[in-house]
């Protein structure tokens, strides 16, 4: 008779296989760090945009550093914002459109949809419209044409996606860099009266009713609604955390990688209307309030390495954000209604306004600034349902908003609705 098998010793436990984010710890220096950063960089690219281009060249030339405090408030709004939609992807394993679809109902999700979609058309107008005009600017290529090839370095720059999010996200971040570094050189070359732009910065003000819309745009083109849609979907399962204590260690990251993004794109926008004010308000010249102008302007006043710069910068952001564009809207469909439709289809439903503008001879500029207008009427209805859902607990069980951050957000919100209601009295008003 064979002996009967020994009995398994209860100390000899197989240790489970190490997590994704132990993993990345074990790794030395930078390379322990920087996997962890990245998806913030994505949903910045959107708050450089050619629209951003449009709004704050505008804002520059015509009030001076007047509006400064404007961009400042919004890319701090900015980063309250993106925060909650990071927190609400990585805490629920959700983005915020599935959220709103399993918590809100079918009514409001489909009205949230639709209103959605439109700003994805606003969003791709500022985008394809800006990179046109770089393509124009520096190759002479006829408008519509650009805009054409504006979609096709879209699709490539996004395909990166499907090899994995590090590429992706490091050709977003690496052309964010381009834009970064194009004005930071302009200014350099330029200068500024650096008291002026501190008063700009620290003292709000307006002066009449296109100031107020100047603001409104460079709140819709700072604070995009897409990418409060987007963030969420960044972060809900590209490092998948073990236990909420592993969750609590990626949201720290997470902010980290909230406040170097949104802070290096908040300087890119004051650099953008601090140049402009500096170079243009009080000139003389005409039409340095439009991009086309601006190119003209730093062209005749600085020389043909700035207005190069220039061009370049706008031609970097527009490819990068019409990507991410393209990105967020796939993230809204799927969410909302649970469908997707091939991106080429997408991409070309979308980019019929802005293909309209370029065919039709529109002021290319003006435009710009309009869809940034409509971008923030479009805020609160992506910024209410983020701020419901991550205030509660039975969401997103101990990463509930604190008492603060929920009065901040709601603070947050209702200044903007506030703006919106005040444009519209002052539009209607005459």
């Amino acid at each position: 008779m064979n002996p009967p098998p020994p009995l398994a010793d209860a100390s000899l436990t197989v240790a489970p296989p190490p997590s994704a984010l132990e993993r990345i710890r074990s790794r030395r220096g930078l390379r322990g760090v920087l996997p962890l950063l990245g998806p913030a960089f994505v949903a910045a690219i959107a708050y450089v945009d050619p629209g951003n281009f449009a709004t704050n060249v505008a804002g520059g030339a015509k009030y001076g550093y007047l509006l400064l405090w404007v961009v400042l408030a919004a890319n701090l709004m900015a980063m309250v914002i993106q925060t909650l939609s990071a927190k609400l992807g990585l805490a629920t394993g959700r983005n915020l459109p599935e959220l709103c679809r399993e918590r809100l109902g079918r009514r409001a999700s489909i009205g949230l949809w639709v209103q959605a979609e439109l700003v994805a058309m606003a969003t791709d107008l500022a985008e394809f419209v800006g990179a046109a005009i770089g393509l124009n600017l520096l190759f002479g290529v006829p408008l519509f044409a650009a805009g054409l090839m504006t979609g096709a370095v879209a699709f490539a720059i996004l395909s990166l996606q499907a090899r994995g999010y590090r590429r992706f996200e490091i050709a977003v971040g690496g052309l964010m860099a381009i834009v970064l570094l194009g004005f930071l050189y302009e200014t350099l070359k330029i200068g500024a009266d650096w008291g002026a732009v501190a008063h700009g910065l620290l003292v709000p003000g307006f002066d009449g009713g296109g100031s107020i819309l100047l603001a409104a745009g460079i709140l819709g083109a700072t604070v995009m609604p897409h990418v409060i849609y987007l963030h969420s979907a960044l972060t809900q399962d590209r490092i998948r955390a073990r236990d909420d204590g592993e969750r609590h260690e990626l949201l720290r990251f997470m902010r980290i990688d909230v406040l170097i993004a949104m802070a290096l794109a908040g300087v890119v926008n004051i650099l953008m209307l601090t140049v402009a004010a500096s170079l243009f308000h009080g000139s003389g010249l005409t039409g340095v309030d439009s991009i086309e102008g601006a190119y003209d302007g730093f062209k005749t006043l600085v020389g043909g390495g700035a207005a190069l710069a220039f061009a370049v910068a706008l031609l970097a952001s527009g490819f990068a954000s019409s990507s991410v564009g393209t990105y967020a809207g796939q993230v809204v469909m799927q969410g909302f209604i649970r469908r997707t439709i091939p991106l080429a289809l997408r991409r070309l439903v979308t980019m019929v306004p802005a293909l309209l503008v370029l065919a039709l001879g529109l002021d290319p500029t003006r435009s710009l600034v309009l869809s940034q207008v409509v971008l923030s009427f479009g805020i609160p209805f992506a910024l209410v349902p983020l701020i419901l859902l991550t205030s509660r607990a039975e969401v997103m069980g101990t990463f509930v908003n604190g008492r603060a951050t929920t009065v901040v957000a709601w603070a947050i919100a209702a200044g903007i609705v506030a703006l919106n209601g005040f444009l519209l009295v002052q539009t209607f008003a005459g």
